[in-house]
């Protein structure tokens, strides 16, 4: 199915003229279609999301891989299931290996009241045509829960990393881990974050210095952005201007970070993409047509493209949809 796509630009308080554009809807198959994700792994791009009836609370959900063919037409690659759990937010990295890893939480509920959560990951070989089944993921003894959500891992150097937080009311807990199999994740350091931290997009700077978009949803729900140099023990965090919901980033070419979440607004939520500053300044750019349920984008910079991933309910059913732009058309009217 192909919609028609206003993305519908904003600089400062300036109103830029609208950018038309042919984007896809490529996930509509369940009521409830989102939590994106999006990777190339040996040529060939794949998007992820899950499937289910509801946000939370309603049936079990089941992970769907998109691959996208050569006339850029999207098939389904693979269906992940686990019986008895809801997985969800699934998130994509090539490891060291050349291996596509699937990561997700899987939460298992008694009366739809959550008793654990664990994350799963799931490996595609170079050159298979099918995933490896889901393998629980372990977390160092020394920070494990029985709630624990490792939300994104990100890979520099033969080393992923990613951040541990546990689903519990006034919980400060954000953990960086570490790992080199995909399976066992160690404790480096914790963030000295107020705030109900959780959500956290990492990635490594031109100058290799580890950067993160934190999502919080104590005290005033503003996004922290920081960064650290190796071996990432010391932090520095400024508070950003906005709420982020699902947060991704990506670096581009001259060193500027692109972000991309969901922006909460008095008239609605919306997927906005917006520039960062690593003091703290944030630039609106973007705001993509979306509404109601939204959000959960995944990004990729390729050349002179940005291609995104990110899920809506502005028409009603939660749908996932995929944008092929040109930077320079994002990037010039700044």
């Amino acid at each position: 199915m192909t919609l028609a796509l206003t993305l519908a630009f904003a600089l400062a308080s300036a109103a830029l003229p609208p950018l038309d554009l042919e984007p896809v809807c490529i996930g509509d198959l369940a009521p409830h279609n989102a939590f994106t994700d999006l990777a190339r792994s040996n040529g060939r791009l794949y998007c992820t999301y899950r499937e289910s009836d509801k946000h939370a609370l309603g049936s079990d959900g089941k992970l769907r891989v998109l691959v996208q063919g050569e006339d850029s037409s999207w098939s389904s690659f693979a269906l992940l299931e686990k019986e008895s759990v809801d997985l969800r937010d699934p998130k994509l990295s090539v490891t060291p290996k050349g291996e596509l890893m699937l990561l997700c939480g899987g939460s298992h509920y008694v009366d739809r009241a959550l008793v654990t959560r664990k994350n799963f990951v799931a490996f595609l070989k170079p050159n298979a045509d099918a995933f490896g089944p889901l393998q629980a993921v372990e977390i160092d003894e020394s920070i494990r829960t029985e709630v624990d959500w490792l939300w994104r891992v990100t890979w520099h150097e033969g080393v992923g990393y990613g951040v541990v937080y546990q689903a519990i009311t006034g919980s400060s807990g954000a953990r960086l881990v570490s790992t080199r199999d995909g399976l066992h994740y160690d404790h480096v350091s914790t963030f000295q974050i107020s705030g109900e931290p959780n959500e956290v997009s990492l990635r490594f700077s031109q100058t290799k210095q580890m950067v993160a978009l934190v999502r919080r949803e104590g005290e005033d729900a503003a996004a922290y952005f920081g960064s650290s140099a190796a071996p990432y023990t010391e932090w520095s965090f400024r508070e950003l201007p906005e709420r982020m919901g699902g947060p991704n980033l990506v670096q581009l070419a001259g060193g500027e970070w692109l972000a991309a979440y969901r922006r909460y607004r008095p008239n609605g939520q919306r997927t906005a993409l917006a520039l960062i500053g690593l003091n703290g300044s944030l630039q609106q750019l973007a705001v993509l047509q979306s509404g109601g349920d939204t959000s959960y984008p995944g990004l990729l910079v390729e050349g002179d493209r940005l291609l995104i991933s990110y899920y809506s309910g502005h028409e009603g059913q939660t749908n996932v949809y995929f944008l092929d732009l040109e930077l320079e058309a994002l990037l010039g009217a700044r």
